[in-house]
């Protein structure tokens, strides 16, 4: 087990992607966290799994629970604004009566996942019930409003027209229904994102049972950590059933030390901004004593 300040505690850690050609078709990088729920729900893992789906309007999401190959498909691709999958655990056990949950999102989320396991707080008898959790890396996040004005004010594109989007090498990366690719850089995205986000202290989903993202990994690849013991469970009869292509991740390139660098990037910054806040909380406790 390797234990990280930055990166967090992992028993494994691999460049993969799928081997299933149909979800690799759409897939936003490797495929892995859907490839992952899908052998999970057909293994009777799970008995489904609370997934971003497609919402009203384009690229905004909505929380659903996938009980199906097909339904899990239909989620696939980051939309990259917030999709409130936490608030559908409680309609997952009780509407639906599922006993094994599987649950993928974004740090925050498998923090809240983690806490309402600990501290199960008007969810009673839930926290049991989640089987398995899969975490994806997350620099910042945006509200819908911020990714509409991204995409129409910064890359010159209709959302509606948006086939994917992407962040990579520096860039805000939209890819059209007619095969353009528009670009911003990503210097220019960071004033959307949440402010929730630059107080977050992890990068690569640290307390999923495995995380995964596209940073360290070739493009099409997906870099893995594989962390708990169901994690391990279900990603090592995966692998053994042929369902996943593995490379060390020593030897792909940007590798383990581009997840490093921006993992780095992120907790420090937000450590510092967390201190100059409660800095200046105290402060100004100081000078007005009721404020």
């Amino acid at each position: 087990m390797v234990s990280d300040p930055y990166l967090g505690k992992y028993t494994t850690c691999i460049s993969a992607r799928s081997t299933d050609r149909e979800i690799l078709k759409k897939a936003q990088d490797g495929g892995i966290a859907t490839t992952l729920m899908v052998y999970a729900l057909e293994e009777g893992i799970i008995d489904g799994t609370i997934v971003a789906g497609e919402g009203d309007l384009p690229w905004k999401p909505r929380p659903f629970v996938a009980m199906s190959r097909k339904d899990i498909l239909k989620a696939q691709k980051a939309k990259y604004n917030i999709s409130p999958q936490i608030s559908w655990i409680k309609e997952a056990t009780r509407s639906f009566g599922l006993d094994k949950v599987g649950v993928t999102g974004v740090c925050c989320q498998i923090q809240a996942v983690r806490k309402a396991q600990l501290y199960p707080i008007n969810m009673r008898d839930i926290p049991g019930k989640i089987a398995f959790v899969v975490g994806l890396f997350c620099m910042e996040n945006f509200l819908y409003d911020s990714i509409q004005a991204i995409v129409e004010d910064h890359t010159n594109q209709s959302l509606s027209s948006v086939e994917k989007m992407r962040i990579g090498k520096g860039k805000f990366q939209v890819y059209t229904e007619r095969g353009n690719v528009a670009t911003a850089p990503l210097q220019a995205t960071h004033k959307y994102g949440q402010p929730g986000c630059y107080v977050c202290l992890d990068y690569v989903s640290n307390l999923a049972d495995i995380s995964t993202g596209s940073v360290g990994s070739p493009d099409g690849w997906s870099t893995v950590f594989v962390r708990t013991r169901v994690g391990n469970d279900i990603w090592s009869k995966a692998v053994d059933a042929g369902l996943f292509e593995t490379k060390p991740i020593e030897e792909v390139k940007p590798g383990l030390e581009l997840v490093m660098k921006l993992a780095k990037i992120k907790l420090d910054g937000n450590r510092k901004t967390l201190e100059e806040r409660r800095n200046f909380g105290v402060n100004k406790a100081l000078r007005d004593p009721y404020a």
